[in-house]
């Protein structure tokens, strides 16, 4: 973006890609804990933290039926930002249309 690895924190803080921000926004759905350190430092104990995570979120969407799921899956793209089909903006989503 700015073509220096220096203005990295930079560009992420523009982009909104910490994983805060982006809980926050709805686009992931949990921050998954580091050991102490990072999870550099226990590698081991890190995996075991994302494989229980994984598995209760699998296990709460296994929980639900295929129209759920997709119902629960449209919704929270929805609810991640503007759209457009075929030139039509959703009312109220303060964008114009291309029409």
């Amino acid at each position: 973006l700015w073509r220096d690895r220096a203005k990295a924190p930079e560009a992420a803080a523009a982009l909104k890609l910490t994983a805060a921000e982006l809980l926050q926004l709805g686009v992931i759905d949990e921050v998954v804990g580091e050991p102490p350190g990072g999870a550099h430092t226990a590698p081991e104990e890190a995996a075991q933290n994302l494989r229980a995570t994984l598995l209760r979120h699998l296990e709460e969407l296994e929980a639900l039926d295929p129209e759920e799921l997709t119902l629960h899956r449209r919704e929270k793209f929805m609810r991640m930002g503007i759209w457009e089909e075929r030139g039509r903006v959703p009312k109220g989503a303060g964008a114009r249309s291309k029409e």
